[in-house]
Order: C-alpha cells, then structure tokens, then sequence
C-alpha cells in the first residue's frame, strides 16, 4: 500500500515522523520476527480463537530442520536419470538436478515409506548461497528471467539461471505423486509446461493419498497465452507446505477456451482427510481463483489451514482495454473471478496477505474475497461441505470491483451445504474499489441466506476501512421470520455509504431486505445482532441503526491523507474525531499500522 502523507501542519509532520520510525522497526525488526515464526515448527498464534472463530489447530512444520536428508546424494543430468533416481533413491537422499538443465516428461514421485528423519529432497544442484536465504521469496530471477511484463518489480541484481527446469510435456503435469508418497521436499526448481497447444490442467497432481510434502523456492508457470489450469491440486494430502514460492500465468481462456476456473492451488475435493496446509511467503497469481478450496464433490473437510504473507495478484493487463493487453492467443480475455474462495474449508488464518486486481464481467462481479459453502449436487455431491472458522485479519486489499461475499445458498439443483458461520474478519482495508474500472458490484460485502441452506451465523466484521461505490451491504434472507441470520456484529468500522446503501438481493417481498432501508432491513433480517459505533461517510437521511456516526464527507473523518479512497493512508490524524472511539478504546476503522506490520516486505 502506498503511504501518502500531509505535511501541511506541525502535527502531520510529528505524525509523519513517528510514522516512518515505526516502519523501520517493522522493517527491521518486526518482519524478520515473522518470517522466523511462519517457518518454525511452532504454531504462530496459541490463543485458539478469534472472536467466534477457532484457529488453526495444527500448522505444517516446514524449515529446513524439520525436513532432515542425511543419505546419500544424486547427481542428475537427464530426464531419464531423473526417472531412475526417483526410483532408486533410497529415503534420506538428496536428488540434485543439474541447475540450467531442462528435465521434459511425466515424473512419478513414488511412494518410499520415509519418516520425519529421513526425507526425500529433489533440488537443484545450484548452492544454497545461489539461492535466496530459506523465508525469502523466490522470483523467476534466479531462472534468468528479470522481469515480467505487467507484474510488480523484484530487486534482480543477476539475472542468472540456477534453476532446473523440470517442463511437462502432456495435459498433466510434469509431476505426479504415487499413491502414498509422503517426505518429499522440492527445492529451487522451475515447474512449468510446453508450448504445444491445448490446456495443463495441473503442473503438481497427486495420484492418491500423500502426506508430509514441503514445496520450498519454486517457480510455476504456464505460458503467456495457453490455458494452464492449476500450479498445485492438492488432492488427498495430508500436512503440506507451499512457501516462499512464485505462481504465474494460469488462466482459462473465455468463450474460445476448454476450461473455466483457473488457481494457482486448489484442493478441497476428495473423501479422505485433507490439511493441514501451510500457504506462506508466495506470489499467487490466476485468473480464476488465486486460492481456492472446495467447489467439487467430495466427502471431507480440509482443516487447519494458514494462509500468510501471500501476494495474491492478476495482471491488470489481462483487464481488456487496458495498455499491454495479453488474452488468449486468439485475444478473447482470461475468465476472470476471485482472489479467495472457499466453499469447503475448516478453520482457516488468512493473516497479512496483500490481495491486488480482481474484477468482473464474466459469471462473477469483482468480489476479492467469497466464502461460500457449495454441496454441488445432482452427480456431483458434498453433504459435509462447509466453510467454517475463518479468520481474515491484517490483510491489504486493493483494486476491486467488489469486497466480500459472505453467502449461505442452496446449488443450482438445490442441495444443501453442511454450514457456514463462525467469521472473524477484522483489520482490513479495501483500497481502490471502483465498480466502473473494475465491471463490479461496488459493494463492501453481501450477507445472505437462502431457504434450506444452513443459517449464516456468528459472523464479526469489526475494524475495517473500505470506501465502496454503490453499496455499503447487500442482503438477503428469504426464510422465515424466526430464522434469521443471528450473531452478526458489524462495529468500529470506518464505510463511505455508496450511492444505494443497503440493498436487497432480490426474491420481492418475500425477502426480508425488499425496503432497501438500513434499519429496516437490519432489523428484519437479523436477531441478536449488532450494528453500531461505526462511521458512514456521506449517509444520507436513515432512518440507520443507532448509534452511529454519520460525518458528511472524508474530510471531516481527518485521514492523514484520503486521496479519493485510492492510494490513501487511512491511518487518523491526531485531531480525529474518531480516535479512541472504538468499543474496545481503540480507533475506529482499520489498525493500519497493524497491516503494514503484517504485510511489510509481502509485495
């Protein structure tokens, strides 16, 4: 996020000085702390809930000293030695591929019966000194590549490749995972597919159950134009880690193309027991989704799940119309989603991401973030789906046509999911939501409910910044009186109201929101819930929910600097109004020095 400051008074100078003293302590201090932690074997947070929200239980141990390889070392130099050391490497041993060599084929990791003190490494024979400093990103830099267009920059001092290529040649791969394979750590290699025509559907595939894999300083890529579907599917894995690792190019191509949904990791699909999973340190860049658990049939839940200091990222230049346009290679525009989504996940942290570019104009309307349990139904079933326990807190969100979609829905052939509630989604800020440059829906979030889906419940939005365009809430609730969502606290948040406040999902009378009216529809749509002590810029005549605070413009809301709601600090001066008005004393809307804490170095 881009600082701003004023330096217009002697306070904004104090302000400004006291701010750039914490970011070099951040910088310095806080930021080697964090990725110390996101390695360790220990879990990073031991207070097990979040407002109404558990964490994690379990977190994937994943630094280099949980992963022990003290047997005998390989020396591989073609595709076809690579085969016959993955079949005879014993457990304990280290494959090193030659760095600068390409490896094409189909490559099957077998199933070895390896423990926690003897693992599988396959790596490049490039040194450790070659390669960034293990809780430090990788980017294509070290493949020989300085730089792609449309993504941010990487500091790039020699742009040498000491990578191994391992390129798959069919429309899947160019890694499978045997039955069973379980101790395999992967190190400083390029995962990528050919130029032939016709979609990859996943670089990373696992043939049947796995367990115990670490996915350390790798690079993911499709092509610029190709349909490359997915980077990892994690199938029916148990305690993996994808950290410190760069994702680019997967995108299905829309109308011309033969796939629809594109992530850089997916998984929640299967009958057996998924998680934990460790996402960290990663550039994550799709079209479809970025992440993205569940959709699918299947008869499990994955749980324990960290998602931390990740760069979630689409290139604004596959946005049709804007400079550098890349689409399809017949120039129709990537399909185009979502940043996060789950539809079947348990007990799920996403702490300091930095989630940039999703937009609309395809099956979806710009939202960053959608939690929304699916049990597809007909042939394809998932009674136990649910998304449950989820914590978004600390994280940066910027350049989207749409913020949160909060939703409890029956399929399109009318099944129902398992649940939805528990959500504690706090300290976060929506930055740059345009509902015109971004083809949304303009709204901060969307809460609703469905008859016979399960009851959205337990749900906290606290301390969260976001200037939505159209709408503050859309809502919707087309069950019976005495169901209504219950257990939703809306409070110490900082909202510009939008054009159409809170609107209705549709349905007429039926829906409990029909009146577009703020207190109408809080009070018929929700029970024992709690809208209040939050500031609404710009609202116009209520009637609200009491006690609020409704300022008539930014300005009088004192930002250290607005800017539009685009590129803004939306720290509160001094002078505020606001400070320390918050129900638990602190200041109303985002703690933005928390969030730069979290995501500092992420982008």
């Amino acid at each position: 996020m881009k600082i701003i400051l004023e330096r217009t008074t002697l306070t904004a100078k104090l302000f400004t000085i006291c701010t750039a003293v914490i970011q070099v302590v951040v910088l310095f201090f806080i930021l080697p702390a964090l990725h110390a932690l996101d390695h360790s074997s220990s879990p990073p947070n031991t207070n097990n809930f979040d407002g109404p929200a558990e964490l994690p239980r379990e977190y994937v141990k994943s630094s280099i000293r949980d992963t022990p390889a003290a047997g005998k070392t390989w020396t591989v130099q073609s595709a076809k030695a690579l085969e016959k050391s993955l079949a005879d490497a014993a457990c304990g041993d280290i494959l090193q591929l030659q760095a600068g060599a390409t490896f094409a084929g189909k490559f099957v990791l077998p199933a070895k019966n390896c423990d926690d003190s003897h693992w599988i490494i396959l790596r490049t024979s490039a040194p450790d000194s070659a390669l960034p400093k293990e809780g430090l990103r990788l980017t294509p830099c070290y493949a020989g590549v300085s730089s792609l267009p449309g993504r941010p920059p990487w500091v790039c001092a020699s742009a040498t490749n000491v990578m191994a290529k391992i390129e798959g040649t069919g429309s899947i791969g160019p890694l499978l995972f045997a039955p069973g394979a379980n101790h395999y750590r992967l190190i400083g290699l390029e995962l990528t597919r050919n130029e032939t025509a016709g979609a990859v559907y996943d670089l990373v595939q696992f043939m049947g159950k796995a367990d115990h894999l670490i996915f350390d300083r790798l690079w993911f890529h499709g092509t610029a134009h190709s349909e490359t579907v997915r980077g990892i599917l994690l199938g029916a894995t148990r305690y993996v880690a994808v950290v410190d690792s760069f994702f680019t190019d997967f995108h299905c191509v829309s109308r011309t193309g033969s796939c629809g949904d594109a992530q850089a990791i997916a998984g929640g699909l299967g009958d057996d027991p998924m998680g934990p999973y460790k996402i960290v340190n990663n550039f994550l860049e799709a079209s479809g989704e970025n992440f993205m658990l569940g959709g699918g049939g299947a008869g499990a839940t994955p749980a324990d799940i960290q998602i931390s200091r990740n760069h979630m990222f689409k290139p604004l230049s596959w946005l049709k119309g804007q400079p550098g346009y890349v689409g399809g290679a017949d120039g129709n525009p990537f399909i185009v989603k979502n940043l996060l989504e789950l539809k079947n996940a348990q007990r799920i942290l996403v702490e300091g991401n930095i989630m940039e570019n999703t937009w609309g104009g395809f099956s979806q309307v710009g939202f960053a973030i959608v939690l929304t349990p699916k049990n597809p139904g007909r042939t394809s079933q998932c009674s136990v789906c649910q998304v449950t326990d989820v914590t978004i807190r600390y994280n940066s969100i910027l350049h989207v046509g749409a913020g949160l979609q909060i939703a409890n829905a029956l399929s399109d052939y009318g099944a129902a999911a398992r649940g939805g509630q528990r959500y504690s989604i706090h300290d976060i800020t929506i930055d740059d939501m345009d509902s015109v440059k971004y083809i949304g829906d303009g709204e901060f979030a969307q809460l609703s409910v469905t008859a016979g889906a399960p009851l959205l419940q337990n749900v906290t939005i606290n301390h969260v910044t976001a200037f939505p365009t159209k709408h503050l809430l859309i809502v919707g609730d087309v069950v019976a009186t005495s169901q209504q969502m219950k257990n939703v606290v809306f409070t110490n948040n900082i909202f510009s109201v939008g054009t159409y406040p809170v609107w209705s999902t549709g349905g007429g009378p039926a829906n409990c929101a029909f009146h577009d009216s703020p207190l109408t529809t809080w009070t018929a749509c929700f029970v024992n819930s709690n809208f209040s002590t939050n500031v609404i810029i710009g609202a116009p005549a209520g009637p609200w929910p009491p006690n609020n605070f409704f300022p008539a413009s930014a300005a009088a809301v004192k930002f250290v600097n607005y800017n539009g709601g685009k590129n803004g600090d939306y720290r509160l001066q001094p002078s505020s109004p606001y400070r320390g008005k918050g129900t638990d004393g602190k200041d109303l809307g985002a703690d933005v020095n928390a969030i730069l804490g979290a995501t500092a170095g992420v982008d």
